[in-house]
């Protein structure tokens, strides 16, 4: 294996993340927890960002099977039995609305002869949209944006969806009964826990009305009239006890940990030293990122021997007060470019692995000493354009995004700080 060159750091950062990237996809990670075929009527059912290669992934060991996918727009996947449907995230729409109704039809269709593996991931939560009894699309279109404009983190935001879903929180689990059922997930969420992973289709939950109302009000979310109703009501919860969840297989194949692991080896293979902060980060992305550069100087400061590299993970928040173009890393990495103030040793990048920041196309950004230079040459100020929220379109300005595509999987952010000694 060729060794990535430090004489590049911008390039050796971007190779740390395609190697966490690399070490997250289907095609690879999949087959080991899949086994023999089993006999009789095999359906495929799933949604994510990643279900459509982890489809693709499945008939490559299995060969062409029967089932249904959901995966986001731009990332579907050629498979010879599987149909894959695309629809919006993060924001629901009614593709999903449709694509959601017909996957659980054929659940619903299942008998206790067959067998479903259901292939879930990250962005599951948007794109199994069918809204409880009572509810509609425009309703929780509505609360997904206000909840995602105002910072609340994801962990909130999804344990809010499953409230208000007729597929969330192991109902769906519940539509394949008596089926026999496997589900295989690639983990988006800090802790890894199952019922966290796209809301939790396969995982029963008892339902807390009461404290989705409590935390749309901490976050100051006024949510649509009937949504208020619903929730005021109690809910309509299955319960984590529910009989038909008691033979549900889930099973993490990939997880923000393991791409981490995979970057910090490269890392070290290279020669330089490696302080992993952990996979499960949260908090709103600028504090972050004043937080890790602060910790980055002081190692500067203390003019290390060799490169030193701050890895992390999780997922950072954006509370929107401007009107820019912006996602969590393009901000972590903005607002880190601030805090340093052009510092001539240290290097920033911060993307997710999905290769989407926020709702924009791009992966995140790259910071480097040059960053506040090349942006006061044009006349940007990077204050200002912080200020909007707007790191999407800093960045474009200053050539500094990273735009991977479709990476076709999803563990959440990566985050790397590189100390030059």
């Amino acid at each position: 294996m060729t060794l990535p060159n430090l004489n590049d750091p911008n390039a050796f950062l971007r190779e740390l993340f395609d190697v966490a990237v690399k070490q997250a996809d289907p095609m690879r990670c999949l087959a080991p927890y899949l086994g023999d075929k089993p006999k009789g009527r095999v359906v495929v059912l799933g949604a994510g960002k990643a279900s459509a290669r982890m489809a693709e992934a499945v008939e490559a060991a299995w060969g062409p099977c029967e089932g249904f996918v959901i995966t986001r727009y731009g990332y579907a996947r050629p498979c010879k039995g599987i149909e894959i449907v695309e629809a919006a995230h993060p924001v629901p729409d009614q593709a999903g609305v449709e694509a959601t109704q017909r996957l659980l039809s054929i659940a619903n269709g299942l008998g206790p002869d067959d067998t479903c593996v259901m292939l879930i991931s990250g962005g599951g939560s948007a794109l199994l949209c069918a809204p409880a009894n009572g509810l509609t699309l425009a309703n929780k279109q509505d609360l997904s944006a206000a909840m995602l404009a105002s910072g609340m983190p994801i962990g909130d935001i999804n344990g809010i969806r499953k409230e208000l879903s007729a597929v969330k929180g192991g109902r769906l689990a519940a539509a394949v009964h008596p089926a026999k059922l496997k589900v295989l997930m690639i983990s988006d969420v800090p802790g890894d826990a199952p019922g966290d992973i796209a809301s939790g289709p396969t995982v029963g939950h008892d339902g807390d009305a009461e404290r989705a109302v409590r935390t749309l009000a901490d976050w100051e979310v006024t949510p649509p009239k009937p949504i208020a109703s619903f929730l005021a009501a109690g809910g309509d919860p299955l319960g984590a006890d529910d009989v038909r969840l008691d033979s549900v297989e889930n099973v993490i194949v990939a997880a923000p940990s393991q791409s981490l692991a995979a970057a910090e080896k490269l890392a070290r293979q290279t020669g330089v030293k490696v302080r992993n902060l952990g996979d499960n980060l949260e908090g709103e992305a600028r504090q972050l990122a004043v937080a890790q550069v602060g910790a980055a100087v002081q190692i500067a400061d203390s003019h290390p021997k060799q490169p030193v590299l701050l890895l992390s993970g999780g997922e950072c928040t954006v509370t929107r007060r401007g009107n820019g173009v912006g996602g969590p890393n393009a901000e972590f990495t903005l607002a880190a470019a601030v805090a340093l103030k052009g510092h001539p040793k240290i290097h920033v990048l911060a993307c997710d692995t999905d290769g989407v920041d926020g709702a924009a196309e791009v992966a995140g950004a790259i910071a480097d000493p040059t960053t506040l230079a090349l942006a006061e040459a044009k006349g940007i100020s990077a204050d200002a354009q912080l200020a909007e929220n707007n790191a999407h379109g800093f960045f474009e300005a200053i050539d500094g995004q990273v735009v991977t595509g479709p990476t076709l999987t999803n563990v959440n952010d990566f985050r790397a700080i590189l100390i030059m000694p």
